[in-house]
C-alpha cells in the first residue's frame, strides 16, 4: 500500500475506484487520495487550470469567494498582511480582502511562482479550492504553519469528503486535478496534532487559528 501523502502512515486501504483513478484513504487522518501513478504531469495539470475562467469582475464568483472573505474580515484585525496562497490565473478573494483595508501578497506555483513571498509571515494566510490540488500535502501543510504569525488565521475552501456511498456519486473526484480529498476528521486530526483552533463555516470553509 502507499504512503500517505498528509501524515505518512503506512495504514492505508483501497477506498474506491472507478474507470480513471483509483482512491486509497489513511487509517489515522482519514485522507482519501489518488494512487500516486494516477496523477497528471504538471504539464496536462495547468491545461487544465487554463480553462479556468475567474473573472474579479465577475459579481457570482466573488459571492462564491465571500463564503471564506466574510468570516476572515470578521476575525482579523485591521490593516493586516496576509497571503493568497494558490490565487490562479485571476486573483480576486486578495482584491477583496485588499479592497476591506488590508494587504496581501500572492502565490501560485503557476501564475504568480513569487518565492519571494514564502520567505515572510503573515497575520493570516487563505487558500481557495487549493488543498485537493496537493501532490505533497504534508510538505506545504508545514509550510502555511511557518507562513502564519503566532494567533494568526489560515482559512481553507474545499469540498469534503463525507463517506464512500457519497464519495462513488460525487462530481468533486472527477476533476483530475484533484488527487487529495479531506474529511471534517482530517482537519480535526491535523488541529489536535498541531495544536490549532479550528471552525468549519458551512460545508466546505474551514478555519484554523495558530496558538498565540
Amino acid at each position: 500500500m502507499h504512503t500517505c501523502p498528509l501524515c505518512h502512515s503506512d495504514d492505508t486501504h483501497a477506498y474506491y475506484e472507478d474507470a480513471h483513478r483509483a482512491y486509497l484513504q489513511c487509517q489515522p487522518c482519514q485522507l482519501v487520495f489518488v494512487n500516486p501513478e494516477h496523477r497528471l504531469n504538471a504539464q496536462r495539470e495547468k491545461a487544465f487550470y487554463d480553462l479556468h475562467e475567474n473573472d474579479p469582475n465577475d459579481a457570482g464568483y466573488r459571492r462564491f469567494l465571500s463564503r471564506v472573505c466574510t468570516p476572515m474580515l470578521e476575525r482579523i484585525a485591521p490593516h493586516s498582511q496576509g497571503l493568497d496562497f494558490g490565487c490562479g490565473p485571476g486573483p480576486t478573494l486578495s482584491l477583496m480582502l485588499e479592497e476591506a483595508g488590508h494587504q496581501v501578497a500572492l502565490y501560485d506555483i503557476f501564475y504568480h511562482p513569487n518565492a519571494q513571498a514564502l520567505t515572510t509571515t503573515y497575520d493570516f494566510m487563505t487558500a481557495t479550492e487549493v488543498i485537493e490540488h496537493l501532490h505533497d500535502p504534508h510538505r506545504v501543510w508545514q509550510q502555511w504553519l511557518n507562513l502564519v504569525k503566532p494567533g494568526g488565521w489560515i482559512g481553507l475552501m474545499t469540498k469534503m469528503v463525507k463517506d464512500v456511498d457519497a464519495f462513488a456519486t460525487w462530481h468533486y473526484k472527477n476533476d483530475l486535478t484533484h488527487v487529495i480529498f479531506f474529511s471534517r476528521h482530517t482537519f480535526e486530526y491535523l488541529a489536535e496534532r498541531d495544536q490549532l483552533e479550528l471552525e468549519f463555516i458551512g460545508n466546505d470553509v474551514i478555519l484554523l487559528r495558530k496558538p498565540q
